[in-house]
């Protein structure tokens, strides 16, 4: 089976053409696993029609869902692959999404405005973590805004998050959020991968938007992710959020053949 390996910010992923009878949430499994398989987040499967990129994205538990780095770095490929020019329409989960290129590495993505906003949001975490806010951007994020994300557990703070009952049965990511240097830092505890992760687009687009509804941010969000690389969410709308920009890197890091059973 032929595979591109990309990387949106350190989250990364495996590409692969969706074929007929393939079991994709199996595939995703078997590539995704870092010592028998490629290695990755998730994995991207992906169709070409007459004017658009089929995207199915699937966690590294099999899980399907929408991602952000994964879909700018499907866009990516079908840019490099001549599917496309710069600019791609990609039918995810999420709907219909525009993405466009903006340099040699770096692609802007059109997201969905969020959803099922929950500002200051209580739960059992809430004495450890008061500024807690709760938005859907294509899937379920709650935004903690602490004073150093460095100085926070990720794995065991977002885990127990994550599996909070008041977020049953589907979960959430869980980001925490940090200013400082005139940047806002990122670090995200990632469901389906049940882990934290390097970036993740939908939590910094979740993370922008949060911030400026709270009147911390303005329209145009800079963020850096755990790996330390720069993103930058534009806000749209100017009584409610109506849609988002998410600019940040994608990268083709090499392409091969996976010889095992899927």
């Amino acid at each position: 089976m032929k595979f591109w390996k990309m990387t949106g910010g350190g989250n990364d992923f495996v590409l692969i053409n969706q074929s007929k009878g393939l079991d994709l949430p199996k595939t995703a499994v078997k590539l995704c696993d870092r010592k028998f398989g490629v290695g990755a987040d998730g994995l991207l499967a992906v169709k070409t029609a007459a004017n658009k990129i089929i995207l199915r994205y699937f966690n590294s538990d099999g899980s399907e869902a929408f991602c952000g780095n994964g879909s700018r770095c499907a866009a990516l490929w079908a840019m490099e692959n001549k599917i496309c020019g710069k600019r791609a329409l990609l039918e995810t989960k999420a709907g219909t999404l525009e993405a466009l290129r903006d340099g040699r590495d770096r692609i802007i993505l059109e997201m969905a405005p969020p959803k099922k906003i929950s500002l200051f949001i209580k739960g059992s975490f809430s004495h450890k973590f008061p500024n807690a806010h709760f938005l859907n951007t294509g899937v379920p994020h709650l935004v903690v805004i602490v004073k150093d994300e460095r100085k926070i557990d990720v794995f065991s703070a977002g885990k127990a998050i994550r599996y909070d009952k008041m977020f049953a049965p589907e979960g959430t990511n869980v980001n925490f959020a940090a200013f400082r240097e005139g940047k806002f830092f990122v670090r995200t505890y990632e469901r389906g991968v049940e882990n934290e992760t390097l970036a993740c687009g939908t939590g910094m687009a979740a993370c922008a938007a949060a911030l400026y509804l709270l009147g911390k941010a303005g329209r145009k969000v800079k963020l850096v992710s755990a790996s330390g690389m720069y993103f930058c969410v534009k806000i749209e709308g100017k009584d409610k959020i109506e849609r988002l920009w998410a600019q940040g890197p994608a990268q083709i890091v090499f392409q091969g053949e996976f010889y095992g059973k899927t």
